[in-house]
């Protein structure tokens, strides 16, 4: 076969095309710092990044996620110690009114007292944190519970509150007050990892209603009105009954508080726990996160140092090429004259 001139300009092209598209390839990593530019460079090194994006965005999410629960568990823990301390001074108060020789106007001041003690108490347990009441349950919208005077005996009264501002009856047939009082008392969870989600909240039935350690069970919302009641002097009938009233004071009342308070302590334990069980996988996520990202960059990401001297090294074969294209095609329409 004669190889003519125009098959040695032919060749020479395309080898100078497939040098300069080389060169160009690698021109374009260096400048994106990306090994990938579409699909079609490498499917199983771009599924792969894909993959990984989307774990990462997804553990993005569960770091929001046990942000907030942190965050939220901070303001329980907090309402708790204050909840905590509302109990403690309604205790040692009681312990005082325990004693035979106060007198019924002693006995009135301390009862006003533990009255205001129990509207701080239903503050405290409707705290608001991001736009929820953190005791609601998954009714957070509306709060949970009420405080207002007793009509029969004018001492404040603590009640789970309705949507509507009402009573919700704890003995009510009405199905709505008890999908009301059932959503009061749900937990709430949040998924901190894939497949992992945790209970987080405490609601105001953990705390007004419990069973103590010896199994007793208490409504605390009750207990607090029989308190009020034995202060004025009256039995659990509601009959004045001072010597019965005092001996109630001295045994059911003041270990209902105690328990109470113990219940309180107990909760509070348990949300410290979740505490732990946050940061620990706050710490998780982002060991998790840095990984994958470090996965991603071994995957995706360019070597500077090695693409620079394949750049080199291209650069130079195309420099060469030309050079040797111009001594191999030398002939001219010159050369064929005269």
């Amino acid at each position: 076969m004669r190889v003519t001139n125009k098959m040695l300009s032919t060749s020479f092209l395309r080898d100078m095309s497939n040098n300069l598209s080389n060169l160009q390839e690698i021109q374009q990593q260096m400048t994106s710092g990306k090994e990938i530019r579409r699909p079609s460079d490498n499917p199983f090194k771009v599924a792969r990044s894909m993959q990984l994006y989307s774990n990462i965005n997804a553990n993005k999410q569960y770091k929001e996620n046990i942000s907030d629960t942190i965050n939220w568990l901070d303001t329980t823990d907090t309402a708790l110690g204050q909840a905590g301390n509302v109990l403690q001074r309604v205790r040692e108060l009681l312990i005082s009114a325990g004693n035979a020789s106060y007198s019924e106007s002693e006995r009135k001041a301390i009862k006003d007292e533990i009255n205001e003690k129990i509207g701080e108490l239903a503050q405290i347990l409707n705290t608001n944190f991001d736009g929820k009441y953190i005791f609601g349950g998954t009714r957070a919208t509306t709060k949970p519970v009420g405080a207002a005077p007793d009509a029969s005996t004018n001492n404040t009264k603590l009640f789970y509150n309705s949507r509507s501002g009402s009573e919700l009856e704890l003995n009510s047939t009405d199905v709505n007050v008890q999908n009301e009082l059932a959503m009061i008392k749900t937990k709430m969870s949040v998924e901190i990892s894939q497949g992992v989600s945790m209970e987080y909240n405490v609601t105001a039935a953990d705390v007004l209603q419990f069973t103590s350690e010896d199994g007793t069970q208490y409504n605390l919302m009750e207990l607090l009105t029989n308190i009020t009641n034995h202060l004025d002097g009256k039995d659990n009938n509601g009959n004045p009954d001072t010597g019965k009233a005092l001996e109630l004071i001295n045994t059911s009342d003041l270990k209902g508080i105690t328990d109470a308070i113990n219940n309180l302590l107990k909760i509070r334990s348990e949300v410290g726990a979740k505490q732990n069980r946050m940061e620990s996988a706050k710490f998780r996520n982002e060991e998790e996160t840095y990984n994958m990202k470090e996965i991603l960059s071994e995957t995706e990401d360019i070597d500077i140092t090695e693409k620079t001297m394949e750049y080199a090294i291209m650069q130079t074969v195309y420099i060469a090429s030309l050079q040797t294209s111009a001594r191999v095609l030398q002939p001219t329409l010159m050369d064929y004259l005269g």
